[in-house]
Formats: C-alpha cells, structure tokens, sequence
C-alpha cells in the first residue's frame, strides 16, 4: 500500500513539475513581449513633444519605426502559440493577457495616427502574427481587443491636450469626433465583464475631457472652421 500512495504522488510531482517549467517557458516568452511592448510606446510617446509645421511627417515616422518592432512581436507570439499546448489556449491565458491589451492598444494608435479610423479586430491580430479566430488556433481574445480600445481613448485624451499646447488646434477636434463614435459603439454592447465596464468609465471620462478642450477651444475663437477640418482630415 505504502509503495502505491508513493508512487502516485510522484506522479503527481511530476505533473507538477512539468507543469511549473512550461509556465516558466511562457512567461520567458511573455517577458519579452512586454520589452517589445514597451519600447513601441517609448517610440509613440513622442508624438506628445512635436511643435512644429513638419508634425505630420515626423509622426508618420513614429508609426513606421513602431511598426518595424511589430516585426518581433509576430515573432513572439509565434513562439507563444507553440509553447502553449492546444486546446489549452485559456488554462493560461492570464499570462499574455495584460501584455496582449497593450499591444493591442498600441496597434490601435498606429492605426489611429496613419489613417484616422478605428483599427478591426481582424487587423490587430494580424500585426501581433496571431489567429482572428477561436477555431483557426492561438488567437486574439475578443476581451483583449477592446481592452486596447479602451486603452486608446485614454492616451487619445492627452494627445488632444498635448496638441493645443504645441499649437494644432485641428487635432482636438479629430479626436473629440473619434472618441465620441467609439463611445457609441461600446454604448452598443452589454458589457458583463467587470473589468471591462470598469475601462468602460474611462472612455466617458476621456470623452467629456476632449469635448472640454475643444469647448475651451470655442470660446477662445481658435477652434477651426468645420470645412477647414473636414478638407485637412481627407
């Protein structure tokens, strides 16, 4: 009886330490998607600090270096898929979740900053190198996607500050448009998760502060004339 009971609970131990080094390889792999994560957004926070006619351009090349470090990031997760035995995809999810919503926001200002809309979920999980699709394999959780978008209102809200202060007057005024849409569509969904109507107030939040900006804008007489934003926004 004694050598029955050891020996079942050295096969539990060996689950167990089967179990703490295949955590131990995804959290190696997660550690380096959040330095990749962070060195994008120390390339983007530069659009915070631009004063000059040339603002455009030099954002412009903001996203273009952002988008070569995307490079590794597809390269990541592409570990991360294999590490990660199928079918076992949301046993350990938690462990990319945060990083994931980062990049995911990061993706949506790159997005945002090119060509002014709303980044789809399909293009996201393309720039990470992962599946849209539950079916298809290692993909990008739904949740994850408007984390980032959530995310994206925020540091959208400080840059329609941070452009007053350098002198642009028509981006405000852009963003206040963009964010009062995407607040309409999360106002779509009947959010269940707590996290995510938590981030939820937060967009509302950013909301009322760019619609400030652009009312403080009005009655200074800067805000630009509507033609004006709509013949500079195409």
């Amino acid at each position: 009886m004694a050598e029955r009971i050891s020996e079942i609970f050295n096969a539990f131990q060996d689950y167990l330490n089967n179990e703490e080094e295949l955590r131990e390889e995804i959290r190696a792999v997660v550690k380096d998607l959040d330095k990749s994560a962070r060195d994008i957004l120390m390339i983007l926070q530069n659009i915070h600090s631009e004063n000059n006619m040339e603002e455009n351009i030099i954002v412009s090349q903001y996203c273009a270096s952002a988008r070569e470090l995307f490079k590794d990031v597809r390269i990541k997760y592409s570990k991360l898929a294999l590490v990660v035995p199928k079918e076992q995809y949301y046993r350990f999810h938690d462990q990319w979740r945060f990083v994931t919503q980062k990049l995911c926001f990061l993706a949506s200002l790159i997005i945002y900053l090119e060509i002014k809309v709303l980044v789809t979920k399909e293009t996201v999980a393309e720039m990470l190198g992962v599946k849209d699709n539950r079916e298809d394999g290692f993909h990008l959780n739904l949740e994850d996607y408007l984390m980032g978008l959530l995310q994206l209102s925020a540091e959208l809200s400080r840059f329609a500050i941070n452009s007053v202060t350098n002198g642009d007057y028509n981006r405000p005024i852009e963003i206040a448009r963009f964010v009062s849409e995407l607040n309409a569509g999360f106002r779509l969904l009947q959010l269940k998760n707590d996290s995510l109507r938590k981030r939820f107030d937060g967009l509302k939040y950013a909301v009322k502060k760019v619609e400030e900006v652009v009312y403080d804008l009005s009655i200074r007489g800067l805000k630009p004339s509507s033609n004006l934003v709509t013949q500079e926004t195409e």
